[in-house]
């Protein structure tokens, strides 16, 4: 029988130990931590209102909010489903520290030309929308920015629609799931591979 090669068996071997490491941890970490804080997000929306978080806290999503724009520098758009766009006015807040996203509505209208200039705003708060493709929020995660979603459309535009903290996705168990598989699959094939290298070549 020809010898198992010995450095690329570790280098699979290795590989294979962390995905299946990286399986544990979403099964047996992670998704335990996202069903907390889901538990808590649903409860967010009937506690009483704060003022806007200055920096992320996940655990205030939903949570009714106020804030102080004082003047819109930027309105951005982001997809809103059926509802069409929505619009996020970027808000100077002060001199210092960070500035605060609104959400001051939907439109259908992609050419729509928002009048609002700011002023004090109540809502909840949701997350911001993220342009990271995928992979960059799965290798890289970090906090996501924070937003105030109005209670009351700007002139022009439709409501919000309420928060709903289903949005919140919990794929834990789905990523687990797909570490083991990459694990199977790579030993699989390099298994494949050896005796493919065994049937090729000839014993000495």
């Amino acid at each position: 029988m020809r010898r198992v090669p010995v450095v690329p068996t570790l280098l699979v071997a290795l590989a294979a130990a962390a995905m299946v490491a990286l399986g544990l941890w979403q099964l047996l970490e992670r998704r335990p931590q996202k069903e907390a804080l889901l538990a808590q997000l649903a409860a967010n929306p009937s506690k009483p209102a704060v003022a806007f978080p200055r920096f992320p806290d996940e655990t205030l999503l939903f949570r009714r909010a106020s804030a102080f724009c004082l003047e819109p520098v930027a309105f951005e758009r982001a997809g809103a489903g059926a509802a069409g766009f929505r619009v996020i006015a970027v808000c100077r807040t002060g001199a210092e520290g960070p500035g605060l996203r609104v959400q001051i509505g939907t439109t259908r209208d992609v050419k729509a030309s928002p009048t609002w200039r700011g002023g004090s705003v109540s809502g909840w708060i949701a997350h911001a929308p993220d342009a990271r493709p995928l992979i960059a929020t799965v290798m890289a995660p970090r906090a996501r920015e924070l937003m105030l979603v109005s209670d009351r459309p700007a002139p022009g535009l439709a409501a919000n629609a309420p928060p709903d903290p289903a949005s919140v996705p919990n794929n834990h168990l789905a990523y687990a799931v797909q570490w083991f598989l990459f694990a199977g699959v790579a030993l699989v094939v390099y298994v494949v591979a050896l005796r493919r290298r065994g049937e090729g070549r000839p014993d000495r």
